[in-house]
């Protein structure tokens, strides 16, 4: 009997250890239908959630349309970046892993998929986002190095970086 009892209680001991595991995985993913709100900003159920690492024209910040120039002419590239992220997620539902810490807005931080396509990726990559070194560690150098070579997005105009252009927007305050 006592050997029964402490197969039981082992057991359950295993279960709950094993819920409890479960149950924190699923707490670091959301999903959803998503709403942009950047070319590396998204909402999902509410909840404000920045791509880690990388940084898109901004399409609003602080009253102020973050532009480029191409051939010769003024475009808001930061309405362009979040048009493509939008044509890109389309009706798809998105799935975010969510990361520990959140950035200095208190937004959420994490890595987006749409049918296991990371998003970050696709954006740095096409060229409508950049791999932000202060905060990625490269891990995004070698996607916009091919956006680079190959003139795509907004490495085909005149830019600005966006934490660049960030930085001297709140200068100017």
């Amino acid at each position: 009997m006592k050997k029964l009892s402490l197969t039981l209680s082992s057991l359950a001991i295993v279960i709950l250890f094993s819920f409890s595991f479960s149950y924190s995985d699923e707490k670091n993913i959301i999903k959803g239908n998503a709403i942009v709100v950047d070319g590396d900003t998204i909402k999902i159920n509410g909840k404000k959630i920045r791509f880690g690492g990388i940084d898109a024209p901004e399409s609003y910040f602080r009253g102020k349309k973050q532009t480029c120039i191409e051939n010769n002419e003024e475009v808001f590239c930061g309405q362009i970046s979040k048009d493509k992220l939008i044509k890109k997620i389309g009706s798809n539902f998105v799935n975010c892993k969510i990361e520990k810490n959140k950035d200095k807005y208190k937004r959420l931080l994490g890595e987006c998929f749409v049918k296991e396509e990371n998003l970050s990726v696709f954006m740095v990559r096409n060229g409508y986002a950049f791999d932000w070194p202060r905060y990625s560690k490269g891990k995004f150098a070698n996607d916009q190095e091919y956006a680079m070579m190959n003139k795509l997005g907004i490495w085909n105009m005149k830019f600005e970086y966006p934490w660049i252009w960030k930085k001297k927007v709140r200068e100017k305050k």
